[in-house]
């Protein structure tokens, strides 16, 4: 039998190179696919690792790295100080969605009026409508004791059927001539979040800043983020120490949901531009990957976010250039986490071989 022994003192310096020794694994497992979908593999891992920062054109693929980096630091960020407690906020996606909608609907109910007042509004509502997506798994689990991952992720696909419906209904543009999807918030100089859109400056990358300086600041130079740490480390000790499950619970889902709501609202009023059926496209879920890629930590989250990002930008190089299916560049992220994770459990861990019947 194959039985998993803890290790008694796991090694500090591998724990802390696994993301690296990750990167490296996944490179060639990815070159490994690409090769069997007869394509060359050391031209493909160039042109998702090399080409967008150092290629022919990398002056235009450069700033579309904290244009996509944005929303995955912030998502992430917010999803950290959840997984650092035990607090389990799988549907960042839904609370993303629900940011931008209600975000562009406040910027589309003020439409055309001209405002300083209007963008800040739209912050607002954006972080209050991922708050709010994230109380429902929140309450659940405080009154009822729900599992939350089960609830925030079954909350994605009723985001999802909402984003449908208000870009076929409520939101849709009056003069779109009867296509689905909004006004273009771009075209709105008071409801866009651009500060330069030729140099890929939008006020996400902002804010992705600020979050990841407040969260350092929140873990480890505050009394609640002790809490956050002790409650994840040490589950049974933070209960002796006075520590309040419900209230750490309402924060940290409360906190990533208006995280990921801000993120949506950034995507809408800039890159995105409309509320649109296909306006999701996954950051919810990739940022999962950020944050352990990242260790949970501010900063490793924050070069973590600038690698996913230059896979996302890479893989559509790779896509219109050698033709690569987008389905293989989602298998290639998805391997980025599959071997971080197998690389934490046998840093943790190790396999121990034993004859069944022996004690």
């Amino acid at each position: 039998m194959i039985a998993l022994e803890k290790r008694p003192m796991p090694s500090r310096t591998l724990s802390m190179a696994t993301p690296l020794i990750a990167v490296v694994i996944t490179m060639i497992a990815g070159g490994l696919l690409f090769a069997a979908l007869g394509k060359n593999p050391f031209e493909a891992i160039r042109t998702i690792f090399w080409d967008p920062i150092f290629g022919e054109f990398a002056f235009y693929y450069r700033p579309q790295l904290l244009v996509k980096g944005a929303p995955l630091v912030l998502i992430a960020i917010g999803l950290s100080l959840g997984f650092k407690a035990g607090i389990w906020n799988i549907g960042a996606e839904g609370q993303y969605i629900m940011g931008a909608i209600c975000g562009a609907g406040v910027g589309l109910a003020f439409y055309p009026t001209e405002s300083i007042l209007i963008f800040p509004l739209m912050i607002l509502a954006g972080a209050l409508g991922g708050w709010a997506w994230a109380m429902i798994p929140a309450l659940l689990k405080v009154k009822f004791g729900t599992n939350e991952i089960l609830v925030s992720l079954m909350l994605v696909y009723v985001a999802e059927q909402l984003l449908a419906s208000m870009s076929l209904g409520l939101l849709k543009n009056p003069d779109g001539h009867g296509f689905p999807g909004s006004r273009n918030l771009n075209d709105y100089p008071s409801a866009t979040s651009w500060i330069n859109e030729a140099a890929g400056l939008h006020w996400g990358m902002a804010f992705a800043f600020i979050a990841v300086i407040f969260s350092y600041v929140l873990l480890n130079r505050h009394i609640l983020g002790f809490n956050i740490r002790l409650t994840g480390e040490a589950p049974r000790a933070a209960r002796f120490s006075g520590v309040n499950p419900t209230r750490l619970i309402l924060f940290c889902l409360g906190a990533s949901g208006a995280l990921a709501g801000l993120a949506g609202l950034f995507e809408i009023s800039g890159p995105s531009g409309q509320v649109s059926i296909d306006f999701n496209v996954g950051y919810g879920f990739t940022a999962i990957i950020v944050a352990f890629l990242g260790r949970l930590h501010p900063v490793g989250i924050l070069l973590a976010g600038l690698l996913m990002a230059l896979t996302y930008i890479g893989g559509e190089i790779a896509q219109g250039n050698l033709g690569l299916p987008s389905s293989a560049i989602q298998v290639f992220q998805g391997m980025l986490l599959f071997f971080l994770l197998a690389l934490d459990l046998l840093t943790n861990y190790r396999v121990k071989f034993t004859v069944k019947g022996t004690a």
